[in-house]
């Protein structure tokens, strides 16, 4: 595929407020499979290009439950795709990270989270997998999943904040938009 067809290629990410980043995510089925495994690549390649380091369906218009996580994309690729993912498990522990989201562009805030999460999650081939993660895999599979009930993670913001940081971004895309 050429660079430009690549170009046309690439999936845009909704920016808030996008009802749709607002809805839940439904579980992927057997009929999903091909949907999400042309999917899934394209999704990546979008977080690639934004840069981010996580993506999830409904922020890219698809109420799908699926995740796209790569946290090595500087050094060597490691993408993780991951159909229908579950927290099974939360430490009482919590740990403060500054988050951002390929959805609200430019906006940072210090988010606090369980410090370690075990997630479970169906592979593209189906086979089952699980993960016992702390430091930003941790966060990032929060967030990401946090995404696919419809949570953003401005909702773990006071309402002060919160409606400080979205009149910024409100207030950026105008000018942007204006050019």
């Amino acid at each position: 595929m050429s660079d430009a067809a690549a170009a046309t290629n690439t999936i845009p990410i909704l920016l808030v407020p996008d009802p749709r980043l607002r809805a839940k995510a439904r579980a992927v089925g057997a009929g999903d499979a091909d949907q999400v495994r042309l999917l899934a690549p394209r999704m990546l390649d979008a977080m690639y290009k934004a840069p981010g380091i996580g993506l999830a369906a409904p922020q890219v218009g698809v109420g799908l439950r699926l995740v796209v996580i790569d946290l090595q994309k500087e050094e060597k690729p490691a993408p993780l795709v991951l159909v229908n993912p579950e927290i099974v498990a939360a430490s009482e522990e919590l740990a403060t990270r500054e988050e951002g989201c390929l959805s609200l562009p430019g906006q940072y805030a210090e988010v606090t989270r369980p410090a370690r999460v075990k997630v479970r999650w169906q592979e593209l081939d189906g086979s089952k997998r699980e993960v016992e993660a702390e430091g930003l895999l941790a966060t990032c599979l929060q967030h990401e999943i946090d995404h696919l009930n419809g949570m953003l993670f401005v909702d773990h913001l006071s309402p002060l904040k919160r409606n400080m940081l979205l009149r910024k971004l409100a207030k950026e895309l105008k000018a942007k938009a204006r050019g």
